[in-house]
């Protein structure tokens, strides 16, 4: 299953010919209905339709069909219906004519004075011989599969790209996990060292057996009290099993972007306290250069569905 990004838009348009009765509305214009929808992330589905007037009534039936596709983001729906009057005047049909002018001379027959039609009286009476248009619900139920359709395309293709961006910061997490690991037994062993001398350099100058019992157990306890200290070994177990489980969704794909908001939490828990734990620059840089791959991660997370 594809990893799906909220981010995305589509738009379609459809134009056909207005629905009419008769050989006068031939030459009426064509509808033309357009659709588009945008979407941005959002940590549940925000749903906004604007339709125009001739579209309201259809918003039950848009909205339940959005909510079966799409389950997370802000999403924006822009609807509207053209009829093309405002752009295209309508030509009159020959029959539709010859009917006015027949009207005309029976009228002007019993008033001559009346004045000849003009142009606009007979484009103003010409619609009234076309039936409504038809009801566009239809057309706008199938033009909003067709957005969707396309909509989820982009989303994917935008998923692939985090998807992968993703892979790579796992990647590098990986690595500096694995450079980590052999720091801790390195600087235990160097500290012990350090304790050992200084133990030998007390026995060196001690009166009493007293005094030399008392300089290595105290060396012993700063020995043991700094390795556990600085032991990192669950935190570096639990940041691989957080890995290994992000990378183990991606490859699952679906509706993971919540869980994955989790687990990069949990990421970031586990590098800060290997740079609360650092004894050594090494530590502090691996540390520092995981939270800046963490971060980027975040910030890509929060666009996947």
């Amino acid at each position: 299953m594809a990893v799906y990004s909220m981010t995305g838009y589509a738009g379609v348009q459809q134009t056909a010919p207005a629905s009419a009765v008769g050989a006068e509305a031939r030459n009426a214009p064509g509808q033309r209905l357009g659709l588009e929808i945008r979407s941005v992330n959002s940590r549940f589905l925000d749903l906004s339709l604007r339709l125009s007037d001739e579209l309201r009534q259809h918003e039950p039936a848009l909205r339940e069909l959005i909510t079966r596709k799409l389950k997370r983001g802000k999403v924006e729906v822009r609807a509207g219906l053209d009829n093309g009057a405002t752009a295209l005047v309508a030509e009159p049909s020959p029959r539709l004519l010859q009917r006015l002018n027949a009207v005309q001379d029976s009228v002007r027959a019993w008033l001559p004075e009346a004045r000849p039609l003009s142009v606009a009286d007979v484009l103003r009476l010409a619609p009234h011989e076309s039936a409504p248009a038809s009801d566009p619900g239809e057309d706008l139920i199938a033009l909003a599969e067709q957005a969707l359709a396309a909509l989820l395309e982009a989303r994917a293709r935008e998923g692939a790209r985090l998807a992968d961006m993703l892979r790579d910061r796992l990647s590098q997490l990986k690595d500096l996990a694995q450079s980590a690991v052999p720091l801790v037994p390195q600087l235990v062993a160097a500290q012990q060292a350090r304790f050992l001398e200084r133990w030998r350099e007390a026995l060196a100058h001690a009166d009493g057996g007293g005094q030399i019992e008392g300089a290595r157990d105290r060396a012993l306890t700063e020995a043991t009290a700094f390795a556990i200290r600085i032991d990192v070994a669950e935190e570096l177990t639990r940041l691989s099993s957080h890995l290994d489980e992000i990378r183990r969704l991606i490859e699952q794909g679906g509706e993971i972007g919540k869980r994955l908001d989790f687990l990069i939490q949990e990421l970031h828990r586990e590098a800060n306290t290997l740079g609360s734990k650092s004894a050594s620059l090494e530590m502090t840089r691996i540390s520092v250069d995981m939270k800046v791959l963490i971060e980027q991660m975040r910030e890509q997370v929060q666009n996947i569905e």
